[in-house]
């Protein structure tokens, strides 16, 4: 697996990266051939914590596998919330490589399950949303422990 972090510094990469082969190995246990771009950026304008997108660039891009993501995080957030969103995100690169989620630009659609959605439903009623919003904080967990980092490090305010 390849992993490039853009826009971070050394102590937001070195957690990014430990982070992102974490939930890689546990959504995408035998998965070897990901490409995980993350790039911190501003995001303010677009008011939202971050996205997961299969790369334009890539020829993966255009089966319903991808290999290649790249996620865009927000980064004017504090260490946890930043790292919760790449586990969020990380659900969704776990959807489009395992072929759950689609996306079509042609015709605008979502496909998910392998069933075509005749009408997008509301952000927090995608059924996408609701698992990435019901692991992020589980992984997140499950990544600080196993780093042994200690529950004073990771509360709600750091």
């Amino acid at each position: 697996m390849l992993i490039d972090v853009k826009g971070a510094n050394p102590t937001q990469k070195k957690y990014i990266t430990s982070v992102v082969k974490f939930c890689a190995k546990k959504l995408m246990p035998r998965m070897y051939n990901l490409h995980i771009k993350v790039h911190l950026k501003s995001l303010q304008k677009d008011d939202v914590y971050g996205y997961c997108l299969a790369d334009p660039d890539s020829e993966a891009e255009r089966s319903d596998r991808p290999r290649v993501f790249e996620i865009e995080v927000h980064k004017h957030m504090r260490m946890r919330r930043l790292l919760e969103t790449i586990c969020h995100e990380m659900v969704h690169a776990k959807q489009y490589a395992r072929g759950e989620l689609y996306e079509s630009s042609r015709v605008n659609k979502h496909r998910w399950h392998g069933k075509w959605l005749n009408k997008d439903p509301e952000y927090w009623d995608q059924p996408w949303e609701i698992e990435a919003h019901g692991r992020e904080a589980g992984l997140f967990i499950r990544w600080a422990e196993s780093e042994k980092l200690g529950k004073r490090k990771w509360t709600w305010d750091s």
